[in-house]
């Protein structure tokens, strides 16, 4: 009997260790044997930690640009919209590489594709489409005759393609990667007849259809409504021979991204439905304004200035060392380039100096823009070299610089003092020192030992290096060095 219960119980043993490893087998399998590709991403979970939006734009007239100082487009202000619904930070990206672009999407560098792409069933197979902003259809660009304007329409119509299968033959630049490569490839076969077609990797779409106003090319396509816009500043040119029928045009995730898209699908069939969707399509679309807008040279599309002061700013931010795209910045947040701006504290001027700050630098004449901006820059320079042996990373450190260019020297170190004390990094500016700026102003801390400066209402200095920034991030994207 002893025997037979030791047998059973044995066996009882084997079969709970049997169980066991089968379950813990079970239980590890999926994650040790499943497909990476097959792992979704967490795009949206990973913005709304980050606090950031990384979207991806291409630089033209319609999308994304900027003038008078300040950054404008139609994809660019609904971004806009679309960060201030997530409550984050908008990092714009720009590039007129459509290979370029999709690369950086699966690699992970950008959210969200926000440009005018055709949805196709090829482009479908290694993105995902949100539902479509809107519909257009592709247009051939070319050359009305040099007497144009004493052409009658007939006339006119004489002169130009209008048939499809007057093509055959001719020689079409295409921006590469693009659905106007495709659609011409499908024309040709659809005629019966070669065109050539010539892929462009230099230049963006508007830039062809520039060059075809110009003379230095004869063909290109582009989006009928944005044709129609550069319609308005190169008159010679005709956008009235269709190539393609009417086609979504949408924005891009990254394969598998389920949750964003469908975060992005339910904003985007919303805001298509107000009144601030149809303001900014008229504004960029069909406002006779922006033919001005671009004609300007404070468009830095065809104009490329910033200010009137930009050789002046040139000048004196070479001289000590700086991107004169960022003193640009800071004036404009400053002042937006007014001579006779003033504030309640006294400050005057371009870079709003106040008068013991003036009066230390030798400025003579506030209201002069030079001397102005020569006593801003080398109150700059002389806050970067205070920061310098403690924040040593230039780009954290040009965050301390303008918080205290703009509160002052003290308020900055009070919050470093205060970063320390409660366990955060003193020379680290996004939720460290940041933090307690922001919160300058609570009992708890004014009243800390570590204050020296006292009272501040940290949210002025806390906006207004995300100003700087942000404006100083949209002129490094469009503006040259």
């Amino acid at each position: 009997m002893k025997v037979g219960k030791t047998i059973l119980c044995n066996l009882f043993l084997i079969l709970i260790f049997l169980f066991s490893a089968f379950s813990c087998k079970n239980n590890s399998q999926p994650f040790e044997n499943k497909d990476p590709k097959e792992v979704k991403p967490v795009v949206l979970q990973e913005i709304l930690k980050k606090k950031k939006l990384r979207a991806v734009v291409d630089y033209n007239s319609t999308n994304y640009f900027v003038y008078k100082a300040v950054p404008m487009g139609f994809e660019y202000e609904l971004l806009q919209e679309l960060a201030k619904k997530l409550d984050v930070r908008l990092e714009i990206v720009v590039s007129n590489n459509l290979a370029e672009t999709f690369d950086g999407l699966q690699k992970g560098r950008f959210d969200l594709v926000a440009k005018n792409l055709t949805i196709t069933k090829e482009r479908s197979e290694f993105i995902d489409f949100t539902v479509p902003l809107e519909q257009t259809r592709q247009v051939l660009v070319q050359r009305l005759p040099e007497n144009w304007e004493d052409l009658s329409e007939d006339e006119i119509n004489n002169n130009v393609i209008r048939s499809q299968l007057d093509l055959a033959g001719k020689t079409i630049y295409v921006q590469k990667n693009t659905a106007y490569y495709e659609r011409l490839k499908n024309l040709s076969d659809e005629i019966g007849h070669d065109i050539n077609i010539v892929e462009d990797t230099i230049y963006g779409v508007e830039k062809l259809v520039g060059l075809v106003a110009n003379g230095e090319i004869d063909y290109t396509i582009c989006d009928e409504n944005v044709a129609m816009v550069n319609k308005t500043y190169y008159p010679n040119i005709d956008i009235f021979t269709p190539v393609s029928f009417k086609q979504n045009i949408a924005w891009a995730v990254k394969k598998g991204s389920d949750e964003w898209l469908n975060y992005l699908n339910d904003w985007i069939t919303d805001f298509k439905e107000t009144v601030t969707f149809r303001i900014l399509y008229q504004k960029y679309f069909l406002s006779s304004r922006s033919k001005y807008m671009v004609a300007s040279d404070y468009h830095s599309i065809t104009g490329g200035r910033i200010s009137k002061y930009d050789e002046m700013i040139k000048k004196i931010a070479g001289e000590k060392h700086w991107d004169w795209r960022l003193i640009s910045s800071i004036i404009f947040v400053e002042s937006k380039f007014s001579t006779e701006a003033d504030s309640w504290s006294g400050a005057q001027g371009l870079m709003q100096l106040m008068p013991t700050t003036a009066e230390f630098y030798k400025v003579e004449d506030v209201n002069d823009p030079e001397q102005n901006v020569e006593g801003g820059v080398s109150l700059l320079s002389w806050l970067d070299g205070y920061f310098k042996p403690t924040v040593t990373d230039s780009t954290e450190r040009i965050k301390f610089v303008l918080a205290a260019f703009n509160v002052g020297l003290g308020h900055i170190k009070d919050a470093q003092r205060l970063a320390r004390k409660y366990g955060k990094n003193p020379h680290i500016w996004k939720d460290n020192v940041d933090y307690f700026l922001l919160n300058k102003s609570l009992d708890k801390y004014i009243k800390d030992p570590e204050v020296k400066w006292g009272y501040c209402r940290g949210e002025e200095p806390y906006n207004y290096v995300q100003k700087v920034l942000h404006n100083y991030q949209n002129y490094s994207n469009v503006i040259p060095l």
